[in-house]
């Protein structure tokens, strides 16, 4: 093919992926809520397990249960694409599923939210793909938090600012740090007293190591980093599906870091405490989590 053709056909490619989105929020915000999350959970709960994610996935629960008898890892698949199927559904209505709008359950977290922001002082929230994960970040800017966002950017773009500008409906901004400048740009928010919130519970090659499950993964210290730089505490979170598209957030213990001197081993100590709540969460929750993320080494998954 011709050099110049291949830019052209994918961004060819990227703008019809960006019109289906278009068609799949426009029929989303179309439907009552309810009604949205449950075809979305009917539609992935059909085709998830016709994809490769589908052995992904369960991969990935014998990973982490090699116990688990065969009925109840079927259940655990179905339960996991009609979430996330779900998550996908809601993803366009995002604007209706605020605090204000009654459908999230902030008895777990209202008082420590409430704290943070009166202390005037910045964290570092963690959390992990669970339920609708939006609910942590709306929450967030309820109880009027200046924070940032993180997120990776998608390698469609015009996919990427729809994302952007679907979360902008409900206040939030996105911020996709890249390499160095991108740290920078985090600890000048930190030092402004702006949080930072980030997703901690995916693969990341050239990590920390630590334990996950029994096995090590690697795991991205930049929320251990950040809190150690600037002397903060990190703020694990957790959502929950309640009944459909109804949620409950939980505010879990900060976790404080120990500055020995030794920063390699307080890194390694941070990341761990991260790996340990989010497993917690995961076994208390195992068909809300998306286990169609490779969180363990490519190998593992052979």
């Amino acid at each position: 093919m011709d050099r110049r053709a291949a830019p052209r056909l994918r961004t060819l490619v990227w703008r019809i992926e960006a019109l289906g989105f278009d068609g799949f929020t426009a029929l989303a915000r179309a439907l009552p809520i309810d009604l949205a999350s449950r075809w979305g959970g009917w539609m992935f709960r059909t085709l998830g397990p016709l994809t490769g994610a589908h052995r992904t996935a369960g991969r990935g629960l014998s990973l982490a249960f090699p116990r688990l008898d065969s009925a109840e890892r079927a259940r655990l698949l179905r339960a996991q694409w009609d979430n996330f199927g779900r998550y996908i559904a809601e993803f366009p209505v995002l604007d209706r599923l605020t605090p204000a709008s009654g459908r999230i359950d902030m008895t777990g977290a209202a008082e420590r939210l409430n704290e943070i922001a009166r202390s005037g002082r910045a964290v570092v929230f963690i959390s992990g793909h669970f339920a609708n994960l939006e609910v942590m970040a709306a929450a967030i800017l309820h109880a009027k938090i200046p924070c940032e966002i993180t997120y990776r950017a998608l390698n469609n773009p015009f996919v990427d600012e729809r994302i952007k500008r679907s979360r902008m409906r409900y206040g939030v901004r996105m911020f996709a740090p890249k390499g160095a400048q991108g740290a920078r740009a985090l600890l000048a928010s930190l030092r402004r007293g702006v949080s930072v919130a980030m997703m901690t519970d995916q693969r990341y090659d050239g990590g920390v190591a630590g334990a996950f499950f029994g096995r090590t993964v690697m795991t991205n210290p930049a929320a251990v980093r950040l809190a150690l730089k600037f002397g903060t505490v990190i703020q694990p979170l957790s959502v929950t599906r309640t009944h459909g598209a109804r949620f409950a957030l939980t505010a879990h213990a900060p976790i404080t870091l120990r500055d020995t001197g030794d920063r390699t081993a307080d890194i390694a100590a941070g990341v761990a405490a991260i790996n340990a709540f989010i497993e917690a969460r995961v076994r208390e929750r195992p068909g809300e989590w998306w286990w169609m993320h490779k969180r363990w080494p490519k190998g593992d998954y052979g």
